[in-house]
């Protein structure tokens, strides 16, 4: 068992890092010429300041500078908020069609204008943030006129839909497909839709995005979470018919601590959610720690019976928040939970964590902590999201 000086400790350590390392790793890739933040530093550290500009990079940018100010309280990080902001509504948003685009040019032009559901849930989730950090009414009203653009004609009667062209016509869904299948819907999308609307509710208090919130939770009950299994599906035909043999470890995690916080949110007075998802989430979380949790660090994920050992960043950080939830929500007595959050935390510290000056996370390590040179440090993906939540999240649950 942790004490409560090691526990003091770790909280000091994470706060350091994300104070001195993350967050002035990511000024450092403001473009103040055409906006934005720069889209891809390689893992050589040579910086593209031509490479195109990802909305979910860019969105995640906004998501992390506005709630790093609401937590630290740095002007300068409210700042750096302001110019993510300026660009994405100014560049991305697409005022005649609705929505945002999927990404532009280096320069602010449009490249890409697919208009993806996870891509407007995470517009959805920066914008909440930005209005918390900032109480700029634009940024909430542009928050839920992206809301009623996924509700109006990102959905049908049976769920979410995935990717879109410019009007808004269903287009294949590449950009979310992977394993060599084609999905017609995701659990990635709807989780991140979920995300979105669980924070847009928690500043806005919109009626509606609760109702909506509710129905989404009972789709991860009835459709994406496979109780034999002890697991959610992954990629499903348009009926939620599972296409794949998959167990993504880490989006099960991550997964566990988000709909917790949806329902901790939502404050259903009957707590009959409570009653009916909680089980399903401590199971989650059981199921990663039994079958992918190595003592150390997370697996990735498992295909079809085999396991991918490598170690991707973002599992590691969502393995940390997603441990130190279940060992809250089982009132502080599930240990275990605890001590494999601090291990991981110690394999991040020890490999996940870049130390060469100018860098940041790598993309991925093996099983043995040895780093993939093929992978970026920053590219439309790589982001300061899920290494920045949980710098966030152990602050605020364990300080």
């Amino acid at each position: 068992m942790i004490s409560k000086k090691e526990v003091k400790e770790v909280v000091t350590e994470v706060k350091n890092h994300f104070v001195n390392g993350i967050i002035p790793f990511w000024k450092g890739l403001r473009d103040d010429e055409f906006g934005g933040y720069y889209g891809y530093l390689g893992y050589d550290l040579d910086l593209d300041k031509k490479a195109v500009k990802g909305c979910i990079l860019n969105s995640r940018i906004l998501w992390f500078f506005s709630s790093a100010y609401t937590l630290l309280k740095d002007d300068s990080l409210l700042e750096e908020a302001r110019h993510a902001y300026e660009f994405l509504a100014k560049s991305f948003f697409d005022k005649e069609n609705g929505g945002v685009f999927w990404s532009l040019t280096y320069d602010g032009k449009v490249d890409d204008p697919t208009k993806h559901t996870y891509n407007q849930a995470f517009a959805i989730y920066a914008l909440s943030a930005y209005y918390e950090a900032s109480m700029d009414v634009k940024a909430l009203d542009l928050a839920r006129n992206i809301f009623s653009t996924i509700e109006t004609r990102c959905k049908d009667d049976k769920g979410y839909l995935e990717a879109s062209d410019r009007k808004f016509n269903r287009i294949s869904n590449d950009k979310l497909s992977e394993n060599g299948v084609m999905a017609d819907r995701t659990m990635n999308t709807l989780l991140h839709v979920l995300e979105a609307y669980t924070e847009l509710y928690r500043v806005g208090r919109d009626r509606e995005v609760k109702r909506v919130l509710e129905k989404i939770l009972d789709l991860f009950a009835t459709k994406v979470y496979n109780k034999e299994l002890h697991r959610q599906e992954v990629f499903f035909d348009d009926e939620y018919n599972s296409i794949l043999d998959l167990h993504s470890y880490g989006h099960d995690i991550e997964t566990s601590w988000l709909i917790d916080r949806a329902v901790e949110v939502i404050d259903d007075e009957e707590h009959s959610l409570s009653k009916r998802i909680t089980p399903i989430t401590k199971d989650l979380a059981q199921q990663v720690y039994d079958v992918a949790f190595d003592g150390h660090s997370l697996a990735y994920e498992c295909e079809k019976g085999v396991v991918n050992e490598n170690r991707v960043w973002w599992v590691q950080a969502e393995t940390v928040v997603g441990f130190v939830n279940a060992y809250q929500k089982s009132g502080n007595s599930e240990d275990k939970f605890l001590d494999a959050a601090k291990s991981c935390l110690n394999f991040i510290f020890s490999y996940v964590i870049d130390k060469r000056k100018g860098s940041e996370w790598f993309w991925e390590v093996s099983k043995d902590g040895k780093p993939a040179a093929d992978l970026p440090i920053v590219d439309p993906w790589k982001c300061p999201y899920h290494n920045g939540r949980m710098c966030i999240e152990i602050i605020k649950r364990m300080e």
